[in-house]
């Protein structure tokens, strides 16, 4: 027994599977059960071990390779950040070009331009300076104010049936004249304007060391107090920029009526236009040059009104509509085309290839020259 004893402990040594088997019924098999779960419980201890130094390996190599700021969630622009990095364009005037701090409202005047009426005063401030014909082959100057008001504007003379139409494109602007012929009087005065007739509004007065009826003028600051509601300065198709291409050098450009004649030089020292009138260079009544960075000569069909001045019928400068146009700026003519479909809409100028004729920024002289199909 000994020796089998002996015998099968030397076999369970040599072989411990076999012993394991033979030792499954009694006490000892409990033993060898228990070593066997405390042996399981190691391995997957060791391997539980194993599993997180991997793990934690893999963690450092991504760590090594990869920098913080790599692993951070990408920052969240909200709109009103966006807003808030957005640059305000600076508000320009529609009438020159020219930065303001806001828009003011339109004051528009209708002044005599015979040698008589000369100089005119605050016409140096005039964002725009329209000349039109009149009866006996003469001018007469419509002048829109907005970014710069004088105090003082004249000589205030009366309106013409051509007025009516161009001052459409303004809204309702503020409109200063002295008065108009019989007929025509109520029609300007029930046109879309803030009416500052002068037998209606005060504000004017006579200088009498001028004679009538080129000595009315009219103090802006009262005027506007009697417009309250004009309209401010508003689109009316003009665009700024830099000169287009093109163009031919200009030193000087011409235009008559029957009985006016302008012409206007090109400044290289003031960089503008300067006219001339009748031979002789226009100055306001403070001395200052007239001229503008930008001068249209708006080529249209000049017809005859139907409210008659002293017996005749006075042209008529057809304003809707579109035509042919000389555009001077920066020392160059440019030919161009204009287009005002609508009386209540502004006035496009265009390039022969489609561009947007860009003027000059600053004050604009517009003169509306006999084209096809007028009647002198």
């Amino acid at each position: 027994m000994l020796i089998r004893a002996g015998q099968e402990d030397r076999d369970r040594g040599n072989n411990p599977s076999q012993g394991l088997a033979l030792a499954s019924g009694g006490s000892l098999g409990h033993l060898k059960s228990s070593a066997r779960s405390t042996r399981r419980t190691v391995i997957a201890a060791g391997s539980s071990a194993i599993a997180l130094a991997i793990l934690a390996a893999v963690a450092v190599v991504l760590t090594g390779n990869h920098s913080p700021a790599a692993t951070r969630p990408a920052p969240t622009t909200t709109p009103s950040a966006r807003l808030s990095h957005q640059v305000k364009r600076p508000l320009t005037s529609p009438f020159t070009g020219e930065r303001i701090k806001y828009l003011r409202r339109e004051l528009i005047f209708k002044i005599d331009n015979v040698v008589q009426a000369r100089p005119p005063t605050g016409l140096q401030d005039a964002d725009i300076v329209y000349l039109l014909p009149v009866e006996g082959g003469l001018s007469r100057i419509m002048a829109v104010f907005s970014s710069r008001i004088p105090p003082v504007v004249g000589p205030v003379r009366s309106s013409r049936e051509e007025d009516v139409k161009l001052l459409r494109q303004f809204g309702k602007p503020a409109f200063a004249f002295s008065g108009a012929q019989p007929a025509l009087l109520p029609v300007v005065e029930h046109a879309r304007i803030a009416d500052l007739y002068a037998g209606r509004v005060g504000g004017y007065f006579r200088d009498n060391s001028r004679v009538a009826p080129y000595n009315l003028y009219a103090r802006t600051r009262t005027l506007l107090h009697e417009a309250p509601h004009a309209s401010l300065a508003r689109d009316i198709g003009f665009r700024f920029g830099s000169a287009p291409p093109g163009g031919k050098r200009a030193h000087s450009y011409s235009v008559s009526y029957r009985a006016a004649h302008f012409t206007f030089w090109w400044s290289h020292k003031q960089h503008r236009w300067l006219a001339s009138m009748d031979g002789r260079l226009a100055r306001s009544a403070n001395g200052h040059l007239l001229g503008g960075r930008t001068v249209v000569i708006q080529y249209t069909r000049v017809r005859t009104s139907v409210f008659r001045e002293l017996g005749i019928r006075p042209p008529y400068a057809v304003t809707v509509g579109h035509g042919k146009a000389v555009v001077l700026r920066n020392g160059r003519a440019y030919h161009a085309s204009w287009s005002r479909p609508t009386k209540n809409g502004g006035t496009k100028f265009t390039l022969p290839g489609g561009h947007r004729m860009l003027f000059a920024r600053g004050q604009v002289w517009v003169i509306y020259a006999f084209g096809p199909g007028s009647t002198r």
